[in-house]
């Protein structure tokens, strides 16, 4: 495996070994990218600068030289470096491993165990080698696409400093192009050099792979033009893992987006989502749930316009229904704003948990039978729309002792201030009504 890469390396590694292959760096120097880790002061430039060798865990993108890292990490501490993958290995290879380690160690010889894809080695799995590592036997390094705090045993995190590593930036893409260009004698053109840099999408293995398809097309010392790419490219999917950490981050950043009042951000993020293949009834049901949750009374037919966007979707399919989807999140981000109800909600349902099972007042029970009239259920209730302006002025309708609690307070926007306004005014009449009681 493969992430960020130099030229002229062909000593040593087979001439037909894939282009990422063919170009990785050899030294600490030649990496792309990742300069919060690696530029001066940095936590893996100390590292190597100090020759203090501890365990790891990269986390990042497919791409951005996980594997690379771990390899130079080996190299520079003249340390034997064992691969495994957790989709084919399992406890015989971590023994395998294991066994060489202590081998190696009675040799003077440090041993380094890179794990790929380590999210998918289970409990039992990451227990295998967890003793070694704490004995200074391995030095463990992992690299995971997924967020390690929930794929990673905590006794395994606690030993290991992990590293963020992020997607390369367009001109760290446009380095790797300069020196593929170099490498394999041809010239990109602008426009297919912004075209292969978008659909790498911040993956340097995927931009080294299309550029060596592309090339295929051409011989040495030619012009790759931008029909060169379109004819290699083919449909190319953004860089996107539904029910990974870059789906959640995505739908987080759209449902913020929306609550913030941008309606340009809430499409971007509607659309990338989209691109990436989140299948759309997904994002009608995140949608539905903005409406309730971020708008709410402020302006209810929020709620309409959605549940008709998912019906319109439900009818028309993809692609036309996309656009009544997109039409809603537009509605969300500018209608009025309320958590309000979303707030009241969650406020009764915590004191209903921890709260006792508080009787119905007789007063507000159905009296259907003469039995239950005669035990005083329905007694001195007051019909609402008997009452001067169909409110009965400091009737009181929560069980007997319980403190009145003001969960819903309606905020000044919207709809809602006309609700806050009113609400006020019959809070005066309890108010008022319970004076008078007082005084009789």
């Amino acid at each position: 495996m493969s992430d960020l890469f130099d030229q002229g390396m062909d000593g040593g590694v087979d001439i037909n070994a894939p282009l990422p292959e063919r170009l990785r760096p050899q030294d600490i120097g030649q990496v792309v990218g990742q300069r919060h880790l690696l530029g001066d002061g940095q936590p893996l430039a100390v590292a190597f600068a100090t020759r203090r060798l501890h365990s790891m865990i990269f986390w990042g993108p497919p791409g951005v030289g996980k594997t690379t890292l771990a390899r130079l990490v080996a190299d520079a501490f003249d340390a034997h470096f064992i691969a495994l993958s957790a989709v084919l290995s399992g406890v015989k290879e971590i023994r395998e491993a294991v066994e060489l380690a202590q081998v190696l160690q009675a040799q003077g010889r440090k041993t380094v165990l890179f794990v790929d894809e380590v999210h998918r080695f289970n409990k039992s799995q990451q227990d295998a080698f967890l003793p070694h590592v704490e004995s200074g036997l391995l030095t463990f390094i992992g690299a995971t696409t997924e967020n390690p705090s929930f794929e990673v045993n905590n006794a395994l995190l606690s030993r290991a400093a992990v590293y963020v590593l992020q997607p390369l930036s367009v001109e760290e893409l446009d380095e790797l192009v300069a020196r593929a260009e170099q490498h394999l004698h041809i010239t990109v053109e602008a426009v297919a050099r912004e075209r292969l840099i978008a659909a790498a999408d911040g993956d340097a293995r995927r931009l080294l792979n299309q550029i060596e398809v592309a090339a295929q097309l051409i011989q040495d010392g030619e012009v790759l033009t931008e029909a060169h790419v379109k004819t290699s490219l083919g449909a190319t999917l953004r860089r996107f893992d539904n029910g990974g950490d870059a789906f959640y981050d995505q739908i987080s950043a759209l449902h913020k987006s929306v609550r913030g009042s941008n309606p340009d951000a809430a499409l971007y993020w509607f659309c990338r989502m989209l691109d990436g293949g989140t299948d759309p009834r997904y994002l009608a049901r995140r949608i539905v749930r903005m409406a309730w949750e971020d708008i709410g009374l402020a302006d209810p037919r929020a709620m309409q316009i959605t549940n008709e966007a998912v019906l319109t979707y439900e009818r028309l399919g993809s692609p036309e229904g996309e656009l009544a989807l997109a039409q809603a999140v537009i509605y969300l981000a500018i209608a009025a704003k309320s958590n309000a109800g979303y707030n009241a909600y969650n406020a009764a349902r915590a004191f209903i948990k921890q709260d006792g099972s508080r009787p119905v007042p007789e007063h507000l029970r159905n009296a259907p039978t003469r039995l239950m009239k005669d035990l005083g259920y329905g007694k001195d209730y007051r019909y609402a729309h008997d009452e001067e302006g169909a409110y009965a002025a400091g009737e009181n309708y929560f069980p007997d002792n319980m403190p009145k609690p003001l969960w819903y307070q309606p905020t000044e926007r919207g709809l809602e201030g006309k609700i806050a306004e009113k609400l006020r005014a019959l809070r005066a009449l309890d108010e008022e009504a319970e004076r008078s009681l007082k005084n009789k």
